[in-house]
């Protein structure tokens, strides 16, 4: 599977908001996993989000989404191991991890968490699809700044049905690697 990561901290640079309005606790509240939109739209996401937010786990969530890609044009087939064909539909997520207790108190450790994961995910023989981890700044109350990372993910099949398969199959992938971080460390 391809997976990379990269740095984006510093003036201007979007940020992840643990205090957003729309903020669903599911460490303390796992059944509201069930009325998020973006279940509906992956339904691979709702597991994702249960083990991710389980108090097991080395992340808990503040955010997700799900799209389509409208234009697929712009794709570059060898960023996600795929031919031309498999990228006439697309389907993209992310979700925003932010760690539990002290794990990243600064973004060299958040770096070295995501280069781990992505190694995990680059030994995956898995095609059509990506992961992307941005390591950013993350606000988790009014006068504490943190670091967090968001998990891009792009999936693409010859089909609608099959992109979305994919990205739901990577999506799990990405939860596995997660998952098993907490052993690791």
């Amino acid at each position: 599977m391809e997976a990379d990561w990269e740095v984006e901290i510093g003036a201007g640079a979007p940020i992840i908001d643990a205090l957003w309005a729309g903020y669903v606790d599911l460490t303390t509240a796992p059944a509201l996993v069930k009325l998020l939109a973006e279940v509906a739209l992956l339904p691979q996401l709702e597991q994702a989000l249960l083990r991710l937010n389980d108090l097991r786990s080395p992340v808990w969530t503040a955010k997700c989404d799900v799209w389509p890609i409208a234009d697929t044009n712009d794709l570059d087939p060898d960023e996600l191991d795929a031919s031309v064909e498999d990228t006439a539909f697309a389907w993209c997520c992310y979700v925003d991890l932010l760690p539990r207790g002290e794990q990243w108190s600064d973004a060299a450790q958040a770096v070295g968490f995501g280069r781990s994961i992505c190694g995990q995910l680059q030994e995956i023989p898995f095609r059509c699809c990506r992961a992307d981890l941005v390591v950013r700044g993350a606000t988790m109350s009014p006068d504490e700044l943190a670091v967090g990372i968001t998990a891009y993910l792009t999936a693409c099949g010859a089909t609608e049905e099959a992109a979305k398969q994919v990205l739901g199959q990577a999506l799990t992938a990405l939860t596995d690697a997660l998952c098993r971080q907490s052993a690791i460390e």
